[in-house]
């Protein structure tokens, strides 16, 4: 019994420091660790709030900017997360250079404190947003959610054009992409 224990660990250490690439590429072709939650592979479950990202091709400049943030990971774990997700219009509608700037390594901080303007943690559906709630948000910021014909508007100008449930919380899809205030 002690020899097969003893030839079994030797056999799973082994084959943990094999030497191989811990990165495993989606479909999409975003490269994940598979060390950690955003490696899981698994295609009967319903998918994270990274992965209702990717799966949308209304937020690819979201992707590209949480993939740029080093924030995949993060949004990968267990959360829950409310994820204020805008599209690809709404950072169309940033000034010109907006989003290159952001995307540049040298303005990584600023782009994760953006981007984690964008979650809060916990999970909140539309229905449960009321007039004058104020939420901190993951980058230290609060967000003020208003309501406009029983519809709920984040900062007088954002607003919830669907949500979609995740595993780790709830994404809902927004048209303006929310700036935090300057500091």
């Amino acid at each position: 019994m002690k020899r097969f224990i003893l030839l079994f660990t030797a056999a799973a250490f082994a084959a943990c420091n094999s030497g191989t690439d811990n990165n495993k590429t989606s479909s999409s072709g975003t490269t994940f660790d598979t060390h950690s939650q955003a490696g899981v592979v698994d295609s009967t479950s319903q998918p994270n709030v990274v992965q209702v990202a990717i799966g949308s091709k209304d937020h690819t400049t979201l992707v590209e900017a949480v993939k740029a943030a080093d924030l995949v990971t993060s949004l990968s774990n267990a959360g829950p997360f409310t994820v204020f997700a805008p599209t690809n219009a709404a950072f169309d509608k940033l000034p010109k250079g907006t989003v290159e700037d952001l995307l540049k390594p040298a303005k990584k901080n600023d782009l994760i404190n953006v981007l984690q303007y964008h979650v809060y943690v916990g999970v909140l559906k539309a229905d449960q947003l009321r007039d004058g709630m104020s939420l901190g948000m993951v980058n230290g910021d609060n967000i003020k959610i208003t309501m406009e014909n029983g519809k709920p508007v984040i900062n007088g100008k954002a607003h919830i054009v669907a949500s979609v449930p995740a595993s780790n919380g709830i994404v809902h899809v927004i048209d303006e992409v929310l700036l935090p205030p300057a500091k």
